[in-house]
């Protein structure tokens, strides 16, 4: 009899998949450790096994967006980042909120023009330094 490791995908606790070798993610990720007090988000990177086994039709492929997955289904660009902001809660939860009155074209055109520049303007992460010792519990694969 083989035991079978649950799906950390499906579980209804959010996940935030960001490029792994972004400066400007990293930066976000540490951003979100911060704030996140009630700690509900997990991260994951683009490049790993959480985020190859998450199995959706509309997953994007490529490095250039922030996707988050939570109860109600895949958010990209612009909307991954306002759905972040609401599961951190607080006042970010009200920013998330009037946010999201932006039309999407209008946030995903100014996520967009951010991502062509993300590496250029903030350079490489630094792997090692995104989770402390209490933090690494929310990092998956």
């Amino acid at each position: 009899m083989t035991e079978t490791q649950p799906d950390p995908s499906q579980s209804a606790a959010p996940i935030l998949y960001y490029d792994g070798d972004c400066g400007l993610c990293a930066r976000t990720v540490q951003w979100c450790l911060h704030h996140d007090r009630r700690e509900v988000l997990r991260f994951a990177p683009l490049q790993g096994q959480t985020y190859a086994s998450l199995m959706a039709q509309d997953k994007p492929t490529g490095l250039d967006t922030m996707v988050l997955s939570d109860e109600e289904g895949l958010h990209v660009r612009s909307r991954a980042a306002l759905r972040m902001l609401r599961h951190i809660g607080g006042p970010w939860r009200l920013l998330g909120i009037v946010g999201s009155v932006v039309p999407r074209f209008i946030g995903d055109a100014l996520y967009d023009a951010i991502a062509r520049r993300r590496l250029a303007w903030f350079g490489r992460a630094d792997a090692c330094s995104l989770a402390g010792p209490q933090a690494r519990s929310r990092f998956l694969p």
